[in-house]
């Protein structure tokens, strides 16, 4: 018996690569024609794609290079640039801290640690039920308000250790009213 698969096994999964792909650059297209096809148009395609599903691959990131007439380069930077673009799995809740000088110096470190210590993960890693990721952003833009916070698309500002727990229980709440069909696949809840 051999190891390797039958050409029929490779041509079906072939086949369903293709439609996926298909299917990807369909939805591509919609994209650019939704927000255009200048390079304006970049960061609001991308960020659709990764909502979507939940990672932007070297097949779309390709595509929307070719879509907008920009290099492929161009589009990888950009998405290796943003923590909020990266190419990564997160888990269901992606909390990003902001590591700029201005959070730095109103309790950054404390509020890190806090995260740590609650979720029991290191920041670039994601809890092994995938509820939970943590990163380093460059800046979210409250500058002013820190240390802030930016957990999926909610901001919050001026946190301290102690908030940091009514931030994760907030989080388990919605968790735990989702409905177990949203459960699976949380890659795909961002």
């Amino acid at each position: 018996m051999s190891a390797h698969p039958s050409a029929n096994q490779r041509s079906a999964s072939g086949d369903r690569l293709g439609a996926r792909r298909n299917s990807l650059q369909e939805e591509i297209d919609d994209l650019v024609a939704h927000f255009g096809a200048e390079r304006s148009a970049l960061i609001p395609i991308l960020q659709e794609i990764k909502k979507r599903h939940a990672l932007i691959n070297t097949f779309a990131m390709q595509y929307v290079a070719d879509c907008l007439g920009i290099s492929p380069a161009d589009v990888y930077g950009v998405v290796s640039f943003y923590s909020f673009l990266n190419e990564e799995y997160h888990g269901r809740f992606v909390i990003r801290l902001c590591r700029t000088i201005s959070c730095d110096m109103v309790g950054k470190e404390n509020v890190a640690r806090q995260f740590e210590n609650d979720l029991g993960i290191k920041f670039g890693e994601a809890t092994p039920d995938g509820k939970f990721s943590l990163e380093w952003a460059n800046c979210i833009g409250m500058c002013d308000q820190g240390p802030a916070v930016l957990v999926n698309e909610q901001v919050f500002t001026h946190v301290t250790p102690e908030k940091v727990h009514e931030i994760i229980e907030a989080c388990e709440k919605i968790y735990q009213n989702t409905p177990v069909k949203g459960k699976k696949g949380l890659a795909h809840d961002h």
